[in-house]
């Protein structure tokens, strides 16, 4: 297979393959950078980048300020397109578009909620708007709201299946049964929910597969169904480039497949995270304490969490794995060894181009 490009409105990768973001912390600038640097779109996450203790009092403004620093040391290390994923949850959701658009980041992608409103939240026209969704019914309702109050459509949409990391888009019942919801027929799903908006826009609304996604052979199936490219973000974890801990990433390479499991998150998600001591404490304690000074989560039932998730991811990320929540894809467990993304994408370019 030759590999093709990947357009998403006014940006071009030479190879199809996004790097998911990974939050808090996980996939910042000198992931995101490395994999623009080797043909992809490397993806900023947006959520959590303060400093943890000034951030209690003033959490809008040092998020604000660390996303600026990390869109500009990417900008500093690749001229390849790059792109900042936010949460639409988040409290500040509305404040980090604005920095996004400030700093010249030209494709946003957003997520974790169906972010309706975002042509109005970011209304520079230059910007290329991607949104997230788990079903081709979520990439319709989209589109057509879109359409109706902003009169303009997505330049790509993701499309994240089942099998992806951290929080999902899928009820505990729906991932029951998982094997109703394969990446491949939620992609014909979507396929078809975006032809209207193609025609009435004459254009092209390339389609992004993630979730399970781990090989070059993976890649190739999903081009040959129609995707116009991948999303990949737990083989990422396992690169030299990631900016997480030695800690985290090594608890990627001692996961067992028995060891990646489904929790409740406290923002009343499903998610897919590493079994670690961590959920096992949680787990025999029930509630963990909580003081909440930040209000991150406009979706966080304080009172009722079971425990702070932004604490226990920043725990993880900077190496206190025993008192992090470790989030990953169904397939960690496959992660042996760590190498550089130059690597990494030279393996997968060349695996597809075999398919």
């Amino acid at each position: 297979m030759k590999i093709p490009q990947l357009q998403i409105g006014s940006l071009t990768a030479k190879v199809p393959i996004v790097q998911g973001a990974m939050g808090v912390r996980v996939s910042l600038s000198s992931l995101a950078s490395a994999v623009s640097n080797e043909g992809g779109i490397g993806t900023i996450a947006s959520v959590g980048l303060g400093d943890v203790e000034a951030s209690k009092t003033e959490y809008e403004r040092m998020s604000r300020e660390a996303l600026a620093s990390e869109i500009r040391k990417a900008k500093s290390l690749t001229t390849g397109p790059l792109a900042v994923n936010v949460m639409g949850v988040l409290s500040n959701a509305d404040d980090l578009i604005g920095t996004m658009v400030r700093e010249g980041i030209k494709m946003i992608v957003a997520g974790a909620s169906l972010p309706l409103k975002l042509p109005g939240q970011a209304d520079d026209p230059s910007v290329n708007l991607v949104p997230i969704v788990s079903s081709g019914r979520a990439a319709g309702l989209v589109l057509r709201a879109w359409d109706k109050r902003y009169g303009r459509t997505a330049d790509g949409i993701i499309l994240e299946g089942p099998l992806a990391g951290g929080h999902l888009g899928f009820s505990l019942e729906q991932l029951e049964r998982i094997e109703d919801y394969s990446l491949q027929r939620l992609l014909a799903e979507v396929l078809k929910a975006v032809k209207a908006s193609e025609d009435k826009y004459g254009k092209k609304i390339p389609v992004i597969a993630g979730g399970g996604i781990f090989t070059g052979k993976d890649i190739a199936e999903m081009l040959l169904a129609g995707a116009s490219g991948v999303q990949m973000a737990t083989r990422f974890v396992g690169t030299i480039e990631c900016d997480v801990a030695p800690e985290f990433k090594q608890a990627y390479l001692s996961a067992t497949k028995e060891d990646i499991v489904i929790i409740k998150s406290p923002v009343g998600l499903p998610g897919r995270a590493i079994r670690n001591n961590f959920i096992k404490e949680v787990e025999k304690r029930g509630k963990l304490a909580i003081r909440c000074p930040y209000r991150c989560l406009s979706t966080c039932d304080v009172l009722n969490a079971k425990y702070c998730i932004a604490q226990a991811l920043v725990n993880a990320c900077i190496g206190n794995v025993d008192h992090g929540l470790i989030f990953c894809g169904e397939n960690a467990y496959r992660v042996n060894k760590i190498v550089t993304v130059k690597e990494l994408m030279a393996e997968l370019v060349a695996e597809v181009e075999a398919y």
